[in-house]
C-alpha cells in the first residue's frame, strides 16, 4: 500500500482492516508528498498503530512502515 498526501484518512484505515483479513503483515510506502522526514513516518507509524488497535506492532524500514498483525496483544 502508499501513504500519499492525503494522510491518514478513515478509508485508508478501513482498507488496512479489509487488506488485514487475509494477511498477517502489510508493508505501506510513504510517498515524497507526505513527507519523508523520519519524525513524519514515526507520527504515521504511532497514528496507524493508535487508530487500528492493540493486537498491531509496527517497523520502521527506511520510507516503509510494517505492520504486523497479532492474534494476542503485545505489550
Amino acid at each position: 500500500m502508499q501513504l500519499g498526501k492525503n494522510g491518514i484518512t478513515e478509508n485508508f484505515i478501513q482498507t488496512l482492516k479489509n487488506a488485514f483479513q487475509t494477511r498477517e503483515s502489510i508493508r505501506i510506502s510513504v510517498l515524497k508528498s507526505a513527507g519523508h522526514e523520519k519524525e513524519t513516518i514515526k507520527k504515521y507509524s504511532d497514528e496507524l498503530l493508535e487508530k487500528l488497535g492493540v493486537n498491531y506492532t509496527s517497523k520502521l524500514i527506511g520510507f516503509k512502515i510494517i505492520i504486523r498483525k497479532w492474534r494476542k496483544a503485545k505489550r
